[in-house]
């Protein structure tokens, strides 16, 4: 049955992040199209960062990967700032993108801190304040708070190496009872880190732990707030008269029983908020959450080499103890345990997930055999151009048409549409062409018709994220529906996008993919390895951080490279794409005289960050072992130099998405070509190669 309403998520909290391991683990999801939107695509376990500031855990140890949960849970995933929200138009406004349209919505958003002043660095965001950690710092560290986070960050700090004081508005500690404040006294003390009483509220500060409060954009929305900006909700998790509307995590309470923000309350509330979401959906019952009166809280000292810690729970305290500490690393490796255990298939078992994006695309031993029979290409996919001249005007520039497209790489319909948009207008570009228009072909999985607006409203509007910089325009296309009713939301089969991209070429400037000229050196405008990136993040197996750096590069557009290598006298040029960096390569040297061999020094082609070890643990595309046959070029015309090991090898052959252009430029040109990269935001732009006769 397709799903007919849209439940979004907004926040990565630990609520949701556990909601989403609850549906990986049973998919019990609510029959609706989920969408989690987050503006980072992990997020931290709280219980944990403290330690990660002493530097007792390395970030990823700490960090739950919330793409990778969204896959698992069959929900989408979209990397995003939220600004605003508009209750009654049903809408989460984004940076840097369209609104997200929604029929429940689920808050869970985190919190700030609050009463910031004069130059303090705030807790919370988490991640501006660990950046600010990692930074060198000269002298003592004076933190303003006195609560929990205070005195962790405080010892953290003091493990780190460094010379914290506490600051405190009253008299003492607010650690939530008499004992709790003498035993977070004695730690400090113990740790030679000095306490101010009764400092002024406009002392100067570097550090503010000083409580939190929800995000400012949620609390000028007009919702219901406590006087900390948090929402206020019924039991069932319900937002104050707002049926539609559910909150959790540090950004809600329950009006009738209010809790302190904690990751504790968190955790507990996500069972209900699961059931809850699903029951709502259906028009079933909601149950209420009845949390407990106090919470058990660990902190550690983060010293070393026998970090202790501390058990608070209501009036009692307990510690400090090496065997506390033990207990806190226990509760928090099986928390995270509880995500990093939600495995996926190996690069030695079970059967391989076929790749999406450019990857997707026929092999070449097909293509070729097809083109050979109908007299289209003479038997090389490299005799003929991808972007074809289909008229001439009357100032000599030439007209160019190019048709690309592959089922969606993410499932995220607005990126997926721009990095589809980036991909095909690339066969323009490598021909010293400029994009003029488009003309798009969409297809949809069935869904909802208003599901279905939704989808193609974000799909146009990822492709003029791309054209209206670029001063082109979308003049037209189709739409059709998949009949595929087992599509994934997550990575939703029924999503493809084709489309037809017409450019113009000055007079003079037309480049194929060749001839190449000895002399020439061949420069790769920026580092490759999306095909094995996507291919293990797929499985789980590639870090959050190596598909972000991916993804981030792969929207870049290269529509400035055109000038910029007419200007170094570009020769002949390609993108490199679905047959990777060897295929394509070959395509050049197809269109070179017979006597023209390159020398390729595979050590210098620069690598997406993660790429190489991957390759190294034996991940590859689903395309690669099709590219394979590319390496018999080895033993021909390219000859590589230097020592070469298998996953370098296997990079020539990584098929591509968003692909770098690949261009021969006159010997004499280079270094002034790699400087003009560099001045373009192309700083890993390389000489990769030299050709000769």
């Amino acid at each position: 049955m397709a799903a007919e309403a849209r439940l979004v998520l907004a926040g990565g909290g630990h609520s949701h992040a556990l909601v989403l391991r609850m549906w990986a683990m049973n998919q019990q999801r609510p029959a609706a199209w989920i969408t989690l939107v987050s503006r980072h695509s992990t997020t931290l376990y709280s219980g944990m960062v403290p330690g990660l500031v002493a530097g007792l855990y390395e970030p990823a140890a700490c960090a739950i990967d919330l793409r990778r949960l969204c896959l698992l849970a069959g929900v989408t995933f979209v990397q995003a700032e939220i600004t605003a929200i508009d209750t009654e138009g049903r809408e989460l406004a984004l940076a840097g993108r369209p609104n997200l349209r929604w029929d429940w919505l689920s808050l869970d958003v985190g919190a700030e801190t609050s009463a910031v002043t004069h130059a303090a660095m705030a807790v919370k965001p988490l991640e501006p304040f660990l950046l600010w950690c990692s930074q060198p710092k000269s002298g003592s560290v004076r933190i303003r708070g006195g609560g929990a986070a205070a005195v962790e960050v405080a010892l953290a700090l003091r493990a780190r190496g460094q010379q914290p004081r506490l600051q405190l508005r009253g008299s003492q500690l607010n650690l939530g009872s008499k004992a709790a404040n003498q035993l977070g006294q004695q730690l400090l003390e113990s740790a030679g880190i000095s306490i101010e009483a009764n400092c002024p509220d406009d002392a100067a500060a570097d550090l503010a732990c000083t409580g939190s409060r929800g995000p400012r954009w949620l609390t000028a929305s007009g919702l219901a707030c406590n006087g900390e900006g948090r929402l206020l909700t019924e039991a069932s998790l319900q937002v104050w008269r707002q049926p539609r509307l559910f909150a959790s995590g540090d950004c809600g309470v329950i009006a009738s029983r209010p809790r302190p923000a904690s990751g504790v309350w968190a955790v507990r509330c996500a069972q209900t908020l699961a059931h809850n979401l699903k029951a709502v959906v259906a028009g079933r019952e909601l149950k209420p959450w009845q949390p407990q009166r106090w919470a058990l809280q660990l902190l550690g000292d983060g010293s070393k080499p026998r970090p202790q810690a501390v058990a608070f729970w209501g009036p009692w305290a307990l510690g400090p103890s090496p065997l506390l500490w033990r207990w806190k690393q226990a509760v928090d490796r099986r928390f995270m345990a509880g995500f990093s255990e939600l495995k996926a298939m190996g690069p030695d078992g079970g059967a391989a997930m076929a790749c999406r994006g450019c990857a997707a695309k026929l092999a070449a031993s097909p293509l070729q055999d097809a083109l050979a029979r109908n007299g289209l290409g003479g038997g090389t996919p490299g005799s003929a151009e991808d972007a074809a001249v289909i008229a001439q005007t009357a100032d000599g520039s030439l007209l160019l048409q190019s048709v690309d497209g592959f089922p969606a790489l993410v499932a995220d319909a607005w990126l997926n549409a721009r990095l589809t948009t980036l991909h095909a207008c690339s066969d323009l570009w490598a021909s010293g062409a400029q994009v003029e228009s488009l003309q798009a072909v969409v297809t949809l999985p069935e869904l909802a018709t208003a599901l279905q607006a939704d989808l193609l409203s974000d799909t146009l509007a990822g492709i003029q994220s791309v054209l209206q910089p670029l001063g082109a325009r979308l003049i037209g296309g189709h739409s059709l529906e998949a009949r595929d009713s087992q599509s994934n939301p997550a990575n939703p089969a029924g999503l493809s996008l084709v489309l037809s991209v017409n450019g113009r070429a000055p007079a003079g400037r037309h480049w194929g993919k060749g001839p190449l000229r000895s002399g020439d050196g061949l420069v790769l405008c920026r580092p490759i390895g999306t095909g094995v990136l996507f291919a293990a993040a797929m499985a789980g197996a590639a870090q959050p951080q190596w598909i972000d750096a991916a993804l981030a590069q792969m929207q870049q557009c290269q529509a400035s490279l055109v000038e910029l290598l007419s200007r170094r006298g570009c020769r002949a040029c390609t993108d490199v794409t679905g047959f990777g960096l060897l295929g394509h390569l070959g395509e050049m040297l197809a269109a070179s005289p017979e006597n023209c061999h390159v020398t390729l020094a595979a050590a210098a082609i620069p690598a997406l960050l993660g790429a190489l070890s991957l390759l190294s643990a034996g991940w590859a595309s689903s395309l690669a072992p099709s590219n394979a046959s590319a390496l018999v070029l080895l033993e021909e015309r390219i000859q590589l130099q230097g020592q070469t090991d298998a996953a370098h090898q296997a990079l020539l052959i990584d098929p591509q998405t968003c692909g770098p252009l690949l261009a021969a430029i006159p010997g004499d040109q280079l270094a002034a070509a790699l400087s003009d990269l560099q001045q373009a935001g192309f700083g890993e732009a390389a000489v990769i190669g030299r050709v000769h006769t």
